[in-house]
């Protein structure tokens, strides 16, 4: 009889990357292993609209809070998250003891398992996934620290991620470890690929940005940078945006701003962005900070140029000292200029070689390989 690995991380905006992170590694252990099985916890409804993958078993808190809850500002998604603790606390609880899965692999809003794990006994394990770029202020220090003995391991995206957590002195170096995010399974991708109808005010052979509207994303960066280059004309092709967001006005007002309404558009969101990427002539990341960034993986699986911020922690490891796409210093407005016009004056035949280079590093982010590492690293903890 298979063993039982349940998935916990409530989310309140469908289009983070770790929504994806952790429905692919729940799809990776159902599809390859022959000793576990996985479950997501669907806590307050935000799994509702993707329960149709027959390979991939949900738990139903039976909340249905999630598209009632506020979603954008520290305030508003502070009031969420006391939202879930209340709905969510005791029936994490009751699921724990009465399902004992081997183990409980948490992404987010960790605090809720971790103050359950401090209150009570449970025979179930914690492995614990990184997410992002945690604010590691003094309170949560403590509850990590105090949790610490009951995580067998601790998942970081990147090498620099572990690092990170390593330099933090919380948990024993040996429990920390690198596994890398599913993002991609080749044959969805060509699946995807394969749609022909996409948006009629999209055109081939632009420049294609992907992300949340948010801070983190610093979109703002591109829209400065590229003025003088649409204005002087040595950027010939226009600029989409996908995705949503809080800063979607204030990026709409910078655009008419630098008088840039016929070269950018933001898009909104599309639930099938492969066909874009195969359609476009570069993708563009400005993030602050990322982990690793599944946006970027994607475009180098389409083979798309890569024109990337330098910034933590991610795109270092994929474009690897320039050979596989352009790297800028992160949120500098002249460096992401020059590296336009470098990206625009580069020959095809080297813009090839940083494909080939930056489609080689990404191999370890495929869903076969993420599902090996983490049953070697689990195997090896028992």
């Amino acid at each position: 009889m298979k063993e039982n690995l349940f998935y916990w991380g409530p989310f309140i905006d469908d289009n983070i990357g770790t929504k994806k992170a952790i429905f692919n590694s729940a799809l990776s252990v159902n599809k390859f292993s022959k000793k576990y099985k996985s479950t997501i916890i669907n806590s307050i409804g935000e799994w509702d609209d993707d329960q149709k993958n027959d390979l991939v078993k949900f738990l139903d808190f039976q909340n249905k809070n999630y598209r009632k809850l506020p979603r954008f500002g520290f305030i508003r998604s502070r009031i969420s998250f006391i939202i879930i603790f209340i709905k969510c606390f005791w029936k994490l609880k009751k699921v724990l003891k009465k399902e004992r899965p081997e183990y409980l692999i948490v992404h987010l809003m960790t605090s809720i398992p971790f103050v359950l794990f401090l209150l009570f006994k449970f025979k179930t394990k914690i492995l614990f996934r990184v997410s992002g770029k945690p604010k590691l202020n003094f309170l949560r220090k403590i509850l990590w620290k105090l949790v610490s003995k009951n995580i067998s391991l601790v998942f970081c995206n990147t090498a620099e991620q572990r690092n990170e957590i390593i330099r933090e002195k919380i948990f024993s170096e040996e429990k920390i470890k690198v596994l890398y995010d599913p993002v991609f399974s080749i044959s969805e991708v060509l699946k995807e690929r394969s749609h022909k109808k996409y948006d009629n005010n999209f055109e081939r052979n632009n420049i294609i940005m992907v992300g949340r509207l948010t801070k983190q994303k610093n979109f703002e960066i591109f829209i400065k940078a590229s003025e003088q280059l649409y204005r002087d004309n040595l950027l010939k092709c226009n600029t989409y945006i996908f995705g949503s967001g809080e800063d979607r006005d204030k990026l709409l007002k910078l655009i008419k701003l630098h008088n840039l309404e016929k070269n950018i558009f933001l898009m909104g969101n599309k639930k099938n962005i492969h066909k874009y990427f195969s359609m476009s002539k570069a993708f563009v990341l400005t993030s602050l900070w990322e982990d690793p960034g599944f946006v970027l993986i994607e475009a180098a699986l389409n083979n798309v140029p890569i024109i990337s911020s330098d910034c933590k922690s991610g795109p270092r490891e994929i474009i690897v000292d320039n050979n596989g796409g352009f790297l800028f210093q992160n949120n500098n407005v002249e460096d992401l200029k020059k590296k336009l016009v470098e990206f625009i004056n580069t020959d095809k035949n080297e813009i090839k070689k940083k494909i080939t280079v930056s489609k080689k590093n990404i191999r370890k982010y495929s869903l076969f390989r993420h599902f090996k590492l983490m049953e070697n690293y689990i195997n090896i903890n028992q």
